[in-house]
């Protein structure tokens, strides 16, 4: 199933609202169009099962559509959360060099201390970040590859844990449609690897969006 093709089958429900949950979404937020096509964050091909994410106009959350791309029809509509996993390693004492100096893996994003933060803030201490994936998915799939990459340079994750303070941060934006968010779950596959990379892990979770209105 190719990209337009996915592109028609969502259009079509979008226009058609065939499922009730479109008609909910619609009443309470705007997916965003690029022209007169849909746009799309990311999309997961898994044997004959496709995920689709849909961004949604201001705020971080996504329209997510399941479909077999078998037959081409729409499995399933949901919101799925804005889910943001990375390791950090912060210090008010090394600067963002010497951070960086301790590992090989590809930095994604870092700051030194008295930098500027937004308009009018002053970072108070060094940072550097390891993010491998920044596009939407689901939260086991997120967090499984960067342990994976962290893996690939133990050693150095390790002293960036000891000379600074290293951790993996965890940060998800949940759609607060109808109060219920969930949340994510650390299997027993992924506390042992946590365990043995000596990680620590930190949760900030948020809720953002208009409830449904049926």
């Amino acid at each position: 199933m190719t990209d337009t093709q996915i592109i028609e089958v969502i259009q079509s429900e979008l226009e058609n609202k065939k499922f009730g949950v479109t008609e909910q979404i619609l009443e309470i937020h705007n997916p965003i169009f690029i022209g007169d096509k849909i746009q799309i964050e990311n999309i997961i091909r898994n044997e004959n099962k496709i995920r689709v994410y849909i961004p949604i106009e201001n705020e971080k959350f996504y329209l997510t559509f399941y479909i077999n791309s078998k037959n081409k029809e729409i499995l399933g509509i949901e919101t799925d959360p804005y889910i943001s996993i990375y390791f950090k390693a912060t210090s008010e004492e090394l600067n963002e060099k010497d951070l960086s100096n301790f590992t090989n893996l590809k930095i994604t994003k870092s700051w030194n201390k008295g930098d500027k933060q937004g308009k009018n803030g002053i970072y108070k201490f060094s940072c550097v970040i390891i993010e491998p994936n920044q596009k939407p998915n689901d939260f086991y799939s997120k967090i499984t590859e960067l342990i994976d990459e962290l893996k690939r340079d133990k050693i150095g994750i390790q002293k960036l844990i000891e000379k600074a303070n290293g951790y993996i941060q965890v940060v998800m934006e949940f759609h607060n449609g109808n109060g219920m968010i969930g949340g994510p779950n650390l299997t027993e596959k992924i506390i042992k690897s946590l365990s043995d990379l000596n990680l620590s892990i930190d949760f900030d979770l948020y809720i953002s969006g208009n409830e449904y209105k049926s």
